[in-house]
């Protein structure tokens, strides 16, 4: 694993974590909703404990990392792009395929469910006929 970043955050209704990894020059992510505003600690114990539990979504193009600059001016950029939004655009469309891919899998466990419960009435609709014709 090359690079792993944890951004809790405030989203309206609970604290949010959006665990971002890149391996490889490719950007996946996972996001944890904390509900209550987790303490330091608890954020540690977590991520120590669950982990290796997470489910990332696909792997996208990571941006190119920036060389380091002064401190001063990543907290100023950090503090601004906190104000703008939570999560990193990168991080977004690696949630968004991954809700997407989840989508798909349960349409598609929703439709074979369909299908085989009517196939299942049709057959026990033909047998009751067939009974029926047999007189009984």
């Amino acid at each position: 694993m090359d690079k792993a970043t944890l951004t809790v955050f405030f989203d309206g209704t609970f604290w949010s974590g959006v665990f971002e990894r890149t391996e490889d020059g490719k950007l996946s992510a996972c996001r944890v909703v904390f509900g209550a505003e987790p303490r330091d600690a608890e954020v540690w114990d977590f991520v120590l404990r669950n982990y290796s539990r997470l489910r990332f979504g696909p792997a996208v193009d990571a941006p190119p990392e920036r060389p380091a600059s002064n401190p001063k001016r990543l907290r100023r950029e950090a503090r601004r792009q906190a104000e703008k939004s939570g999560v990193g655009t990168k991080s977004q469309q690696a949630l968004n395929l991954q809700r997407e891919a989840a989508k798909t899998e349960r349409q598609s466990k929703s439709r074979e469910q369909k299908l085989s419960e009517k196939e299942r009435k049709y057959a026990l609709r033909r047998e009751k006929q067939k009974q029926k014709h047999r007189g009984k």
